[in-house]
């Protein structure tokens, strides 16, 4: 499968895109493949590339996030979701996943943006936040990346992102990734909401 190469201006460090997810020939199993396959390579990558970070970045709002891969269980299309009466407004309902209901995060609600309309390009990121199994609904996915550690700042103020969402930004060579804190996302309370829902 070939990668792309995002080379940083300045010096030697660079961001790999391991996989677009705007490729003409892009299916959702290509990418569960490789997340699976990052993974399962991911330790030997830490101790023989040590600062280097592994990603799956999405956008959400005009912005792009990441999220480490190993938080992400998979990622699904949109499909239909059944309301839970008295949940907080960011839930947009539950699913069934493989026999398992799982709650269903607004993304864009929970971080105060505008919701809109979904499309093709939606997707459900399902991931593990604080021993709960949670998916957060993404205008689309992106790729999965590599990128140095060193490249990661510690988030400035942020405007419309809240910036205890936000464990840092990644600088790539034309554009910045914010990397998303998943477990900072809900309160305790709202996270006992979500055990109550699944």
């Amino acid at each position: 499968m070939p990668m792309n190469q995002l080379s940083r201006t300045g010096g030697a460090a660079a961001a790999k895109s391991v996989f677009r997810g705007d490729r003409p020939d892009f299916r959702d199993e290509h990418l569960e493949q490789l997340m699976q396959e990052q993974k399962n390579g991911q330790a030997d990558q830490r101790q023989t590339h040590g600062n280097l970070m592994q990603l799956v970045s999405f956008h959400v709002g005009g912005e792009e996030f990441g999220l480490d891969i190993l938080r992400v269980q998979e990622i699904i299309r949109i499909q239909q979701l059944t309301r839970v009466p008295n949940s907080p407004d960011f839930v947009d309902g539950v699913i069934n996943l493989r026999g398992k209901v799982i709650p269903v995060i607004a993304l864009r609600k929970r971080i105060g943006l505008e919701d809109r309309a979904h499309d093709k390009q939606t997707r459900i990121v399902v991931v593990e936040v604080n021993g709960n199994v949670l998916g957060f609904i993404v205008d689309s996915v992106s790729e999965v990346l590599r990128i140095p550690a060193d490249t990661v700042e510690a988030p400035p103020r942020l405007g419309k992102i809240e910036r205890e969402y936000v464990s840092g930004v990644g600088k790539l060579d034309n554009r910045l990734l914010i990397l998303l804190d998943v477990d900072r996302l809900m309160s305790e309370s709202e996270q006992s909401l979500m055990q109550a829902a699944g």
